[in-house]
């Protein structure tokens, strides 16, 4: 940062810049945890001659835990664009207003898990559905790593419930697909030809319905050779859904062009699976009894509502572990 020549290049200075500020960020975690650990000796010394500081110091060894237990988490994420914040695009899949509930259900325990691990959550596109949920939703993820912790989270989720939408109280079984992807950095380029793209405008279209935006200021793009369509209808201006457009954009053509270029888009953003039985990566069952299980990683938990108000952490940790080793849960406690 103290070479005069990088600021030359605005996207590369700015790139350097964040990549400082997250290692300024991670030497202060570590520095804090030893810090801790001090004191936590201290403790240790002190009780020998004062009893009353055992709450104290058992509170204090407990956060600790946490501060460990998330650096170990920290230690997982090693990939490419790991560091990078989170591009969640979720949709629904057959069935109607009960899959749109489901997927505003995903929606929200992401936005709480995201809330709950101090990142920020910013809406770049929502289509509420007709009578419930939602037809789709683009969120981006802001912060370190919110890529590396989300990635494993790509495929279809689904749930099985007495559907609140059935009149006869009937069980039934619903899915939707999430797709994660890294927000790339401005110094990386993608080629996007005008001549490939055509750019649409339209009106907001949300709670209120047209009358939410009496302008225009909705954006519609189409990339005509890959066929993908990306809107963003969130902000308040044109020119800001448009610039937050193109941001999706980019990274959807530069998920494409490292499938081409190194065979490896299963790496950054797992397969892209047909919204349907038989492809999904989770189940999450109401009825007949209570549990969500990972079928990749065979973690699983009867405790389901902590996990559909953001406790993601469990599943997250083992699905890294997971692509890290190879080992699933139950091998790796065998292990320990």
């Amino acid at each position: 940062m103290k070479d005069p020549a990088i600021w030359q290049d605005q996207g590369k200075a700015k790139a350097v810049g964040q990549e400082l500020a997250r290692i300024r960020e991670e030497k202060a975690f570590l520095e804090s945890v030893a810090k801790r650990l001090d004191d936590l000796e201290v403790y240790a010394e002190l009780i020998k001659e004062d009893s009353s500081l055992e709450r104290e110091a058992e509170k204090e060894a407990k956060e600790i835990d946490a501060a460990l237990r998330d650096l170990e988490l920290r230690t997982l994420l090693s990939e490419p664009y790991d560091a990078n914040s989170a591009i969640v695009t979720i949709h629904p899949g057959a069935g109607g207003t009960e899959s749109q509930d489901w997927a505003q259900m995903l929606l929200r325990m992401y936005s709480r898990w995201a809330e709950r691990s101090g990142f920020a959550v910013e809406i770049a596109d929502l289509l509420p559905g007709e009578e419930a949920g939602i037809k789709s939703a683009t969120i981006f993820v802001k912060g370190t790593n919110a890529f590396g912790y989300l990635k494993g989270e790509t495929g279809v989720h689904r749930l099985v419930r007495i559907s609140p939408f059935d009149a006869n109280k009937r069980r039934h079984t619903s899915f939707a697909s999430l797709e994660v992807l890294p927000d790339i950095p401005d110094d990386i380029k993608v080629d996007i030809r005008d001549d490939d793209l055509r750019i649409d405008t339209f009106r907001s279209s949300g709670a209120g319905g047209q009358h939410v935006n009496k302008t225009d200021s909705a954006i519609r793009l189409t990339h005509f050779p890959t066929g993908i369509v990306v809107s963003c209808q969130n902000e308040r201006s044109q020119h800001q859904n448009k610039a937050m457009a193109f941001k999706i954009l980019k990274a959807k053509l530069f998920e494409l062009e490292i499938e081409a270029r190194q065979k490896k888009l299963e790496e950054l953003a797992g397969k892209k699976n047909e919204i349907a039985w038989g492809r999904q990566i989770r189940s999450y069952v109401f009825q007949p009894y209570s549990l969500i299980k990972d079928l990749r990683t065979g973690y699983e938990t009867g405790n389901i509502h902590p996990v559909l108000d953001g406790d993601l952490e469990e599943f997250i940790r083992a699905y890294l572990v997971f692509r890290k080793t190879g080992k699933k849960v139950k091998e790796v406690v065998d292990e320990d």
